[in-house]
């Protein structure tokens, strides 16, 4: 079974950048479709963005224009390129075939001056 294990988050001013990857124990292409989540402190998991296996992507509104999801299924790899962060995009980001129920630990994001 692939397991996903995110990294690259951190403590970043407001308006900086961050770049999270998601690697996998194996192969990722015949993954599905794999998506970007996070889940801030008191709130609901919610969706940030998704990769598919056919080279589309799509973003939620709240991060569109600022954020990048990319796939590398010869790295096996997903990376999630954020730019111009805000305070309210502070949360433990994860990654995630869509469809999985079974969540890693995450990677904490924070954006604080």
């Amino acid at each position: 079974q692939v397991q996903l294990v995110e990294s690259g988050g951190g403590l970043v001013q407001p308006g900086g950048s961050l770049r999270l990857s998601c690697g996998s124990s194996g192969s990722i292409s015949r993954l599905g479709d794999i998506g970007w989540y996070r889940q801030a402190s008191g709130k609901r998991r919610e969706w940030v963005a998704t990769a598919g296996s056919t080279g589309m992507t799509d973003y939620s509104d709240s991060v569109k224009a600022r954020f990048t999801i990319s796939r590398d299924n010869v790295k096996n790899a997903v990376y999630l390129q954020m730019n111009d962060l805000r305070p309210e995009d502070t949360a433990v980001y994860y990654c995630n075939v869509v469809g999985f129920t079974s969540w890693g630990q995450g990677t904490q994001v924070t954006v604080s001056s």
